[in-house]
């Protein structure tokens, strides 16, 4: 444990030997460590400079300094390199960001590789300052919610995320309760689009990354593009798709002066009809049978006073559900 504040493994064993036997010379230190005289003599040597060994007498004899006092020391020393060390870790953060600030006007960049692509990916992450923006769509190339927790770092530092998913992607079975919820529930703002032209992920007016196809393949190849009359008309397709998608709400828990909130499977399911899913589809994103999910259906409907999909999203947008 003593590595944790700077000591090597026989200075530790060195150390606590002396602190069950004060006074000790370095040959009655060696036997009780296993060590040899001359290696335990060097041993206490630095120990005294660090001062955790004071020395006295003819011949030489040692003893402990109380622990309180010289490892007290040695934490401190140790905060500080960690502080200075947590300050230099912020100075090259905020490089690495400014990094994914505007270069050249117009600059287009194609990364090819599953790995590099990704690397990309999350140096979008990074680089947002107050936003992030996607067009989530399948096939994908990294697991389920893999870069949650990235996401919902870069929220606690300020960072907004909009994302507006395909139905396929919400259809994908675990997709939804494996991460979309979540991530809505985390602070996500979600809206969904029976389709998509394209996968996206933008860094406020700074950077994009785009798949090069739509295929299979096209998560080994894609552009970066940074500030360009390309970016601005990305972002203005993706503010034209946000004004039309459907709003999805995932994942909030009701707050005792909310109790006439739906609960959250109703939420969810909710979000889902109002994004045009099928029965079917529903099913395999909450992981209900069919036949739950038709009993589910039905009892909203019962419970709203209505008899169509479309008449239970207008009741739900005015109860306020939606």
């Amino acid at each position: 444990m003593l590595e944790a504040v700077g000591l090597s493994a026989r200075e530790s064993a060195v150390y606590q030997a002396l602190l069950t036997r004060p006074g000790a010379d370095a040959a009655r230190i060696a036997g009780d460590c296993g060590l040899a005289e001359a290696e335990v003599g060097a041993v206490l040597l630095r120990l005294v400079q660090d001062g955790l060994v004071v020395q006295s007498g003819r011949p030489t004899r040692y003893e402990a300094t109380a622990p309180d006092v010289a490892l007290g020391k040695l934490i401190g020393r140790q905060e500080q390199r960690l502080s200075a060390a947590r300050l230099e870790m912020q100075r090259l953060t905020q490089m690495f960001r400014d990094a994914g600030a505007p270069g050249d006007a117009g600059q287009v960049e194609v990364v090819s590789g599953a790995s590099a692509v990704s690397a990309r990916v999350n140096r979008v992450y990074e680089a947002a300052h107050r936003q992030v923006r996607a067009f989530d769509r399948p096939p994908y190339m990294q697991r389920l919610g893999e870069n949650l927790p990235l996401q919902q770092r870069r929220q606690r530092e300020g960072v907004a995320f909009r994302t507006i998913y395909s139905r396929d992607a919400l259809a994908l079975p675990g997709r939804f309760q494996q991460d979309i919820e979540l991530s809505c529930a985390s602070g996500e703002q979600a809206r969904v689009r029976p389709s998509l032209p394209t996968k996206l992920i933008m860094a406020d007016e700074s950077m994009a990354v785009v798949p090069m196809a739509m295929g299979e393949a096209f998560a080994e190849t894609a552009y970066v593009i940074r500030s360009s009359a390309l970016l601005a008309a990305l972002s203005a397709l993706f503010e034209h798709e946000w004004s039309r998608g459907v709003p999805l709400v995932a994942g909030p828990r009701r707050s005792s002066e909310q109790l006439d909130q739906p609960d959250e499977k109703t939420r969810a399911l909710l979000g889902l009809l109002a994004g045009g899913l099928t029965d079917e589809a529903i099913a395999r994103a909450l992981g209900w049978s069919a036949r739950t999910t038709q009993r589910r259906i039905a009892a909203l409907h019962k419970e709203l006073g209505v008899s169509t999909r479309f008449q239970a999203g207008a009741a739900a947008r005015d109860r306020g559900w939606l």
